[in-house]
Parts: C-alpha cells; structure tokens; sequence
C-alpha cells in the first residue's frame, strides 16, 4: 500500500490502455489526452516501475516482460475498482451468504417475519437472520449504531434521522379465550369494564395504556391484574386463563384458541414502520431484503 501512495492511478489507466494497443496517439485519443500528456505519463511509470515497459518494435512498440507481467492483474484490478466504486451490481439471493440483524418485539416478530421467513429460507437459503429483542432504550441506542440492517417500531416511538417505510395500520381488538363465560357476543361498555386484564407493557411492570387513557378520559376504569413485558405471553395467558385484552388484530385474527370483538369505545390503534439507515438505502442486498418483506405482507394480506 506504501508504495501505491506513490503512484497516480491514472498512470494506471494509462498504462493499462497501452497494453491494450501499444500506439501513443491512439492511447491519447481514447483516453481524451493530448500525445504529449500521455508521453508523460509514460515517462513517469517508467521512472517508478523502473523499467522502460514499452521499446521500439519493426510494428511500433512492444511490451517489455515486466509489462507483460502486468497486463492481466492490472486489467482485472482496475475493472474490480471500477465494478465495486461505480456498479455493485444485482444481488443475486440464491448465491449469497449475507447476515442479516434486525430489532423487532415479538408482536412483529409474528407479525412481519414470519410471513417473510419461509420466502427468505426459499430464495436465499444460504442467508442468515439474527432477530434482537426490541426494548424502547435499545431501540434508541441502535438507531446511531450501523451494524443493525432494520428496525421495526411503531411511528410515535420511532428514532429521527432513519429512512422509514410504513408497512401497515394496526388496531386494537378485545380478544378472550373461546367460551369464555362472560364473552358470548360483543360487550357493552358496562360489561367491558367488568372484565379482568392482562396489558403489554414492553419496559415491564405497567398497569396503564392507550385503552386506560381513553377510559379515564370518560371518567371510567378497568381492572388490570395482570402486567407482561411480551405479547405472545399475553396470547398464551388469555388463550388458557378468563383474563382477557385488549391485542392488535394481526396478532390474533389466525389463533383458533381465541375470539376478538370490536371494543365499545374507540381506541387508537398505531402505524407499524420498517426503519433503516441511510447508508444502507442503495445497497442492493438491503433494498432486496424490504422488498421481500413488502411482498410478503402483501401476499399474507391477499389471503385474509
């Protein structure tokens, strides 16, 4: 490298094109230079590969036997230079042995990868995916760091300074077990609050969220007896016990264990977005990867 330092890389470029056709003026002339510029830089490569590289022929010059050495690796240098600088070119999926790591909360974990993963495992099987458990001040902290590929997070709660595409709306439904013995068809509001509740709180031990918030709102309360840091735990509670809650709708609409109703008050539901950094924007592996996601939530949704 020390000795690199030392040379122009359009020496090279020169030097290369002579190789290809040994004629002073027609290196110029497809090189956009003046003749003497050329022999100049002809001069100066001669001066630092201390050799003379090109003497007089009966035909023109001829290549000396170190420039010979040259021809082929300088050639395939500079085309690896130009290639990975100018054109990465396509990313090919079933070739590649690239490592993925996202941050996602278990809800997208069901929600977004899953219905990715089998599409990923078909056209990329050489590829790997580290999912890293999604906490708000983990979520925070990566947004600076740049070995995370994609972040998934709600809009309200999402780091600045990512490229962000929203994926889909999400809304809140009141999900019990089937047969539960106070479900029988959609509460009134009366029957809503007599009911005992299990609540995501991500950061762990909350007994207070959006659908508490509307309800002190109104002058009302529930009853929350039950706080988890995970939804599938939620899921798996209310599935097996008579606590119910309030869950987003893609997290629940397939569990043949369990029923929704529309809740008798309006809750706010959220925006799901798939965050990046900006310096992985272009790169082809990247753009494939949110592609594959898009698709296949759109492909999951068509056979709702």
């Amino acid at each position: 490298m020390d000795n690199l330092r030392k040379l122009d890389l359009n020496l090279l470029l020169t030097l290369n094109t002579l190789l290809k056709d040994p004629n002073v003026t027609r290196a110029a002339r497809a090189l956009n230079l003046s003749q003497p510029t050329v022999s100049v830089q002809l001069a100066k490569l001669r001066k630092s590969l201390d050799d003379p590289l090109f003497l007089p022929g009966p035909r023109g010059m001829r290549p000396t036997a170190r420039a010979e050495m040259l021809r082929a690796p300088l050639s395939q240098a500079l085309a690896l230079l130009d290639k990975s600088i100018f054109s990465p070119g396509p990313f090919i999926p079933s070739e590649s042995t690239h490592t993925w790591q996202v941050i996602a909360a278990d809800y997208c974990e069901t929600t977004v990868l899953l219905p990715m993963l089998k599409h990923l495992r078909r056209e990329a099987p050489g590829t790997r995916l580290a999912v890293v458990e999604n906490a708000n001040s983990r979520i925070a902290q990566a947004g600076g760091q740049d070995k995370v590929d994609l972040f998934f997070h709600i809009r309200e709660e999402s780091p600045q300074g990512l490229r962000c595409r929203m994926l889909f709306s999400e809304r809140y439904v009141l999900v019990s077990r089937i047969g539960h013995p106070l479900l029988k068809s959609a509460p009134t509001l009366r029957q809503f609050l007599e009911l005992d509740y299990v609540i995501i709180s991500p950061d762990g031990g909350g007994f207070w969220g959006n659908t508490d918030k509307v309800l002190s709102e109104m002058g009302l309360s529930r009853k929350v007896v039950l706080s988890v840091p995970h939804f599938m735990f939620a899921v798996f509670t209310i599935a097996t016990t008579d606590l119910v809650g309030m869950l987003p709708l893609r997290l629940v609409r397939d569990n043949p264990q369990l029923q929704y109703f529309t809740p008798p008050m309006d809750i706010p539901g959220f925006e799901m977005n798939m965050l990046w950094h900006e310096h992985l924007h272009r790169e082809p592996a990247h753009k494939w990867l949110r592609d594959l996601i898009v698709q296949s939530l759109e492909e999951d949704k068509g056979k709702k």
